[in-house]
């Protein structure tokens, strides 16, 4: 047997534990299918001291990256400890010493990637990140290397395990978004600061590198619109399902000619289609090919021993390409990153689509009229009205599906909607998705 790859790893906190775990217990298969053994021979965290369930040892445990990467025997610096800086700096000085680089660093490939990319490509190094999207869910490889001789026209996934864990449990017991949210914390299950995956920013990250993969492209991620779950009610998922729906926070990406649609938002999805019935933590990725057609990838989207699959898979093909010692045999964003079309994102104010409308008002003769006439006006047509509680004089729901319209004309339509002295609170509207392949 050949000697071992020798790995050298930057934060040793919860993936980074799964990552050692997964390699120890599966030395001997992740050999033979590597060529030779991977080895994790140092480790470096700030904290040196905690009791992680596994020692560190035989790997050198140190509270100094650096020495790490400068390390002359080490040939591959996985990082995991997150965010934007150090990482971005131990990653770049990874790549200009020679080093491969295993990231699950979606946020710092969303927001700088281009720069890392383009060091790498510099330099002749490996950059792998399957961990960054989907947990153990290999999308990233499928995009670069599975569809590549295909054209892919849209990418629609549920790439947060939070959100989907919030909604599947409002929609499974039809309790409250707080109350299911203040559970998940006790579990363990949300962080105790959720904002990164309730607002929809770790869902918008993942989406900008699912856009780079899919399309070829390299869209800037504070051009993504973005929106979150907090104003999901029990009462909309309620109505959700009378109508024939489930509301998922989905993240979409459509190819185009001179623009690419991208945005994070709840939707409603029929509730025939395989993402409606993606339930708990799991993630799913919809990808529509022009020749395929439709496939989806589902799994673990979170947790230590899932994305350290995906780690260690980054660590096996990188294992497997020294050893043919061809160089880089595929490049980070599976096309030379000068090759990636610079398109804008589509701005919310170009789209158009049918949506919900939940309106909370005063039960009084006329107010739908009202209601009803602002969204005229506003070029919005009815499709559908549904109000069943009748109390005069109490604050009742007023549900509406809107026919196709444009994204400023329901902002419009809901300010002046909102500024009635009837109305109650501002009202909901979440888009309605249809055609999902």
């Amino acid at each position: 047997m050949p000697a071992p790859v020798r790995a050298g790893l930057i934060g040793f906190g919860t993936i980074g534990t799964g990552v050692v775990k997964v390699l120890r217990a599966h030395r001997a298969e992740i050999a033979r299918r590597a060529g030779r053994p991977i080895d994790v021979v140092a480790i470096a965290d700030l904290d040196t001291t905690t009791d992680r369930g596994i020692p560190a040892a035989p790997a050198r445990l140190t509270n100094d990256a650096n020495s790490v990467i400068e390390d002359p025997d080490i040939p591959i610096v996985i990082e995991l400890i997150g965010g934007y800086e150090p990482a971005r700096r131990f990653i770049l000085a990874a790549i200009r010493a020679g080093k491969d680089v295993v990231t699950a660093n979606k946020a710092l490939l969303a927001v700088h990637g281009e720069e890392i990319v383009a060091a790498a490509e510099k330099h002749g190094v490996r950059l792998a990140f399957e961990a960054s999207v989907g947990g153990g869910i290999p999308i990233l490889r499928t995009l670069k290397e599975g569809l590549a001789g295909d054209r892919t026209v849209a990418v629609y996934g549920i790439v947060n395990g939070t959100c989907n864990h919030i909604l599947t449990t409002m929609t499974r017991e039809g309790r409250g978004f707080a109350d299911v949210l203040a559970e998940a914390q006790r579990l363990g299950l949300a962080e105790a600061d959720p904002s990164t995956d309730i607002d929809g920013i770790d869902s918008a990250h993942k989406l900008t590198l699912l856009t780079t993969l899919a399309f070829g492209v390299l869209p800037r991620f504070e051009h993504v619109p973005t929106e979150g779950i907090r104003h999901v009610e029990a009462v909309d998922i309620a109505f959700a399902r009378e109508l024939g729906y489930t509301i998922k926070l989905l993240a979409i990406a459509r190819d185009g000619r001179d623009a690419v649609e991208a945005h994070v938002r709840p939707t409603m999805i029929p509730n025939g289609h395989l993402l409606a019935d993606v339930g708990g933590n799991f993630n799913a990725i919809f990808v529509r090919g022009a020749a395929l057609g439709p496939t989806m990838y589902y799994g673990q989207g979170a947790g230590a021993l899932p994305t350290a699959t995906a780690v260690i898979a980054d660590l096996i093909a990188a294992a497997r390409d020294r050893a043919v010692g061809a160089g880089v045999r595929v490049p980070p964003w599976g096309v030379p990153q000068r090759t990636l079309r610079r398109l804008p994102i589509r701005p919310l104010a170009a789209l158009e689509g049918e949506y919900y409308l939940r309106v909370m008002a005063l039960d009084r003769p006329g107010v739908l009229a009202r209601i009803a006439g602002i969204l005229g006006k506003c070029d919005i047509s009815i499709a559908s009205v549904i109000q069943k509680e009748r109390r005069a004089g109490t604050t009742v729901p007023i549900v509406l599906r809107t026919h196709h319209a444009r994204e400023p004309n329901l902002a419009r339509a809901l300010k002046a909607i909102g500024g009635l002295s009837v109305v109650r609170g501002r009202p909901v509207s979440i888009r309605i998705e249809e055609q999902l392949g």
